[in-house]
This record gives C-alpha cells, sequence and structure tokens, in this order.
C-alpha cells in the first residue's frame, strides 16, 4: 500500500530531478522497485524524477534511504572529503549506560567503528534489535554474548559477526569488565538508543 501523495509546491526545495533518477539508477533499482520500496507510486516518482513535483523533507529521507545516499547527495550538495585516519588524540570517550565508547572511524561513513569498554554488570539485561550486522573482536578481558537462544563466551583475541537483526546481549564475564573492538552498519545509535530495554527472566 502506498503512502499519501499530496503535492509539493515547487521552489521549496533545490532542485533534485536531475540527482534522484541518477541515484537510482547507480542504485540498480527500475522506477517501479524504487517506488514499492520509498511507499510511493510509480508515477507519483516519475514526477519527481522529472522536476514536475518536489519532494517533502520526509520523503527525501525515505529516497536516501531507498537509495543508500544521504540527504546532501540527493540534493546535490558536495560532501567535504574525509581523512581516512583517525588519530588516537581526537578520540574523546563517550558514557553511556555505564558503557565508554571511543569512535575508531570516520563519521557519516556506511560503518560505524568504536572502540568499547564494558564495565562487569553494566547493561547485561539489555537486549538490542536493530536492522544490520555487527561485528567485535574482544581485545581484553572476557565477553559473554547471547544471540537468540545461544550463549558463547569469548576471550582476548576472539570475534564475533551476527545479524543484528538477532536478538543479542552484550556483558562482561569477569569482574575486571571487558574491551572490544566494534564495528556495526548504520543507523543505530552508539549509546545503545535502538534496543528493546531490559526483559524479565533469567539472565544468560
Amino acid at each position: 500500500m502506498t503512502s499519501p501523495e499530496p503535492a509539493e509546491p515547487a521552489g521549496d526545495l533545490p532542485a533534485v530531478a536531475p540527482q534522484l533518477r541518477a541515484l537510482r539508477r547507480q542504485a540498480a533499482l527500475t522506477l517501479e522497485a524504487a517506488a514499492r520500496e520509498a511507499g510511493l507510486s510509480p508515477a507519483h516518482l516519475s514526477r519527481l524524477e522529472t522536476g514536475q513535483r518536489q519532494p517533502s523533507l520526509p520523503m527525501l529521507l525515505t529516497l536516501a534511504r531507498t537509495y543508500g545516499t544521504t540527504v546532501s547527495e540527493l540534493l546535490g550538495e558536495r560532501v567535504p572529503e574525509q581523512d581516512a585516519v583517525v588519530r588516537s588524540a581526537g578520540m574523546e570517550p563517550i558514557r553511556a549506560g555505564g558503557w565508554t565508547y571511543w569512535q575508531a572511524g570516520a563519521s557519516g561513513r556506511a560503518m560505524q567503528a568504536l572502540r568499547v569498554r564494558v564495565p562487569y554488570g553494566s547493561q547485561g539485561d539489555i537486549v538490542r534489535v536493530h536492522p544490520g550486522e555487527e561485528w567485535l573482536h574482544v581485545l581484553k578481558g572476557r565477553l559473554r554474548l547471547r544471540l537468540g537462544d545461544a550463549t558463547h563466551r569469548l576471550a582476548a583475541g576472539d570475534s564475533a559477526h551476527f545479524d543484528s537483526l538477532t536478538p543479542h546481549r552484550i556483558a562482561a564475564e569477569d569482574q575486571d569488565g571487558v574491551d572490544l573492538l566494534f564495528v556495526h552498519t548504520l543507523l543505530q545509535s552508539p549509546t545503545a538508543a535502538l534496543c528493546l530495554g531490559p526483559v524479565t527472566g533469567d539472565t544468560p
């Protein structure tokens, strides 16, 4: 079922028609497939691509997700080149929910890399479920990882790579906590905003 498609007044946003068709083709999507993914009719998407309609901001966000890009690129804005190197001096710690995070990769990428410190007893009862993939590597300590109904114990040097739609919990196994290198695909929050919250019953 497609969403309502009210007429948008021209001139509210920069002309995006030249970008829309190019980005759709770059994503290897037909007009019909792209319209279906975005919840539009093919006729409406065609009018956007030919400049007969201007998309609203929510529609731009939807199209950006559909094409795996950003609203800035849809608007034809140039994104400055990003430095490939992240220096340790620029890694400011962020603390949330008892965990400490250091950004280990450049922002604005399709993946986010973090170094994470997980103290013992923090967030062990939080179940996370979100789109994307996660990869983690234990740098120091021992980790208890619950994936669905299975519990895994990882030591320093061990890694895990999983679909993050699988319900998962992460906890330090020992009193000294655990240090991780953590990579995930966006969109999600490094501060555990996308989680189901505490669950009842036995913890792993």
